[in-house]
């Protein structure tokens, strides 16, 4: 009977709009609900009532994740959680991120409504701080016990915001983010709904993507150091243009990845500051972010390195001294093969196409496979566009993404996925 339980799209559809208005600039549509601003907690405040009116205990923890539990016909067995984050990039979109939750919260609606219990309690967790406003993802390594006080008291965001007084802000108490942290042994498994924030599903027309890993991503601060010199009267030859050693740097990027990477790997110089950034004056320093991303921890660390030598490389060559911050090294992830599996049939069972792939984006998933069985599945996103306010996904692929996930969740919680959960992970 529960195979045929259905996920309603018109509430599901609801929850998405009304969320999608907290924190939208009217100027340009986009969402700005970075994290442990004025609108992220304000979102967080309308998810806790939507939790409470759908029969879950729900509390903000620590960490500011906001938690709802329904607890299952055996409450000492250990918590299947599902969840994403509801907090944004600047100009954001409405799905990313924020469909996981309210999929998740619409899949215990959907049980309640056929008085479906499960065996197993369950924990819908909306993350804080996934995007990365402070470097990490803070809310899921909060809650998942790899978090130190000095992490918390030394974050910042670009800006120089410490997370410290961030939270202090939102009257949140920082040193109670160490009191997140979930016992690994409580945890059954995880699992997550995510847009794709790709092209491909969309261009190979099918409805379901079971992620087999999660690339890893490090991020840096790199600093090419020169000397500021006026644009008139310095030659060319007697220059120490800092902008010159990032735009060769810039070009040696396809070679990198071609030599020392894969058909996975990434790297971005995605912002960049030109000191004194003035018309008629040769840059003294160019401040730069560079982002790799691989899903294979030895590539991950052959890019790094590579990039390191090419700029000490050019460096030399513009007589520039070159300087980097490791702002932040995720670790590749592999999801659990019984987690997919559980995906896979829950998607043939509904009749919906589906590939195994790769996620190039980082997730609330990869953190919570270092204590449990994590797995997650895309649904297509029009033109392959995120983090942007024209991100959309047909309700049709919201539908189908919620009902594989409504179906996956009751086969972890018989323990019919391939892999017996008594051990809790």
């Amino acid at each position: 009977m529960s195979h045929h339980l259905r996920c309603s799209l018109d509430r599901l559809r609801e929850d998405l709009l009304a969320l999608g208005q907290i924190g939208r600039n009217p100027d340009d549509k986009g969402l700005y609900r970075m994290a442990f601003t004025e609108a992220d907690m304000e979102a967080r405040r309308w998810l806790l009532d939507r939790l409470r009116a759908a029969g879950a205990d729900a509390k903000l923890d620590g960490a500011a994740n906001v938690v709802g539990r329904w607890e299952g016909a055996d409450g000492d067995l250990p918590t299947i959680v599902i969840g994403s984050h509801i907090d944004s990039v600047p100009a954001g979109g409405i799905f990313d991120g924020s469909l996981g939750v309210l999929a998740g919260l619409e899949c215990m609606r959907a049980l309640r409504d056929a008085e479906v219990k499960l065996s197993r309690p369950v924990e819908l967790v909306a993350f804080s701080d996934e995007e990365g406003r402070f470097g990490g993802m803070f809310g899921v390594q909060a809650y998942t016990g790899q978090l130190t006080l000095n992490d918390v008291e030394s974050m910042k965001d670009p800006d120089g915001v410490s997370l410290v007084d961030a939270m202090k802000a939102c009257d949140l108490v920082p040193s109670l983010a160490m009191e997140a942290a979930r016992k690994p042994d409580r945890i059954a498994a995880f699992l997550e709904l995510h847009i794709e924030q790709g092209p491909v599903l969309e261009a190979q027309r099918t409805d379901i993507g079971v992620v087999l890993g999660i690339s890893g991503i490090f991020k840096w601060k790199v600093k090419l150091l020169g000397k500021a010199d006026h644009a008139g009267t310095s030659p060319m030859d007697m220059r120490s243009d800092a902008f010159m050693g990032l735009a060769d740097f810039a070009h040696e990027i396809p070679r990198i990845i071609e030599e020392d990477g894969s058909e996975r790997s990434r790297l971005t110089v995605g912002k960049v500051d030109l000191v004194p950034g003035h018309p008629h004056t040769v840059p003294g320093e160019a401040v730069f972010t560079l982002v790799g991303r691989d899903t294979e921890p030895d590539v991950l660390r052959e890019l790094a390195k590579s990039c390191r030598k090419v700029l000490s490389a050019i460096a030399r060559r513009h007589r520039l001294y070159f300087e980097f911050e490791e702002m932040s090294w995720l670790e590749p992830r592999p999801c659990d093969a019984s987690i997919a599996t559980a995906f896979r049939s829950a998607a043939e069972r509904l009749s919906l196409s589906h590939i195994d792939m790769p996620s190039g984006a980082g997730h609330d998933t990869q953190f919570m496979t270092d204590v449990t069985r994590a797995g997650m599945i895309f649904v297509p996103s029009a033109n392959g566009v995120s983090h942007a306010p024209d991100e959309w996904t047909a309700w049709e692929d919201v539908h189908n993404g919620a009902n594989c996930l409504l179906q996956a969740l009751l086969d972890v919680d018989a323990g019919s996925e391939g892999e017996t959960l008594e051990t809790g992970g």
